[in-house]
């Protein structure tokens, strides 16, 4: 049965990879939504098959930031266990000014550099694109391993950029995927909202 399911996904575009990514990726992002801490370890065994799938697509600059992706649910998992005020849980925040200026500042300059450098790899495709999704995402990423709130917003709109390309590239699992991320995105936003109304009330 499963080599039957394999292949018929070959048949039409897709592969168990990407289905095994997507199944991971939903699961982790709803896990997040409800602030569990099992969104991490799920997370890490998605980015681990996304980083295979872009390197077999051409995406490197998706590829290396599954690499980032890897690193950062692991610095999540501790923060969200111990990264509140004397080694607690993890509260739900709202982004500074000051946060958003520096975010901002490092964000131009990753997506002009990863622009420059994957624009002259061999295979590449949308590279400049592809890099500002990338960096978006990792602001995004980074916002939500410090539970700020306002990571949501960031993944709803880099949520309806990855669905279009990766129509256009033709993995159409995938961007079913990232249309789920979006609704769960709309849904995080919603419930860390409450939960943050709720810590201050």
């Amino acid at each position: 049965m499963p080599n039957t399911l394999c292949l018929w996904l070959a048949a039409h575009g897709s592969s168990c990879l990407e289905l095994f990514a997507v199944i991971f990726g939903v699961v982790s992002v709803f896990l997040s939504v409800r602030q569990n801490i099992w969104s991490w370890p799920t997370a890490l065994v998605n980015v681990a098959l996304y980083f295979w799938l872009f390197y077999r697509s051409g995406l490197y600059s998706d590829m290396g930031l599954q690499a980032v992706y890897f690193a950062l649910s692991l610095y999540g998992w501790y923060e969200w266990l111990y990264g509140g005020k004397g080694h607690t849980p993890l509260r739900v925040s709202r982004a500074s000014p000051r946060l958003w200026i520096t975010l901002g500042a490092i964000g131009v300059a990753v997506w002009a550099i990863l622009g420059q450098i994957t624009s002259r790899l061999p295979g590449v495709a949308l590279p400049y694109f592809d890099a500002a999704t990338t960096t978006v995402s990792l602001i995004a990423q980074y916002m939500m391993t410090r539970k700020i709130l306002e990571n949501w917003a960031l993944w709803i709109g880099v949520d309806v950029l990855y669905v279009g390309m990766f129509i256009y590239k033709g993995l159409y699992l995938t961007a079913a995927n990232y249309a789920i991320y979006l609704a769960l995105a709309v849904m995080g936003h919603v419930a860390w909202k409450r939960s943050l109304t709720e810590a201050t009330a």
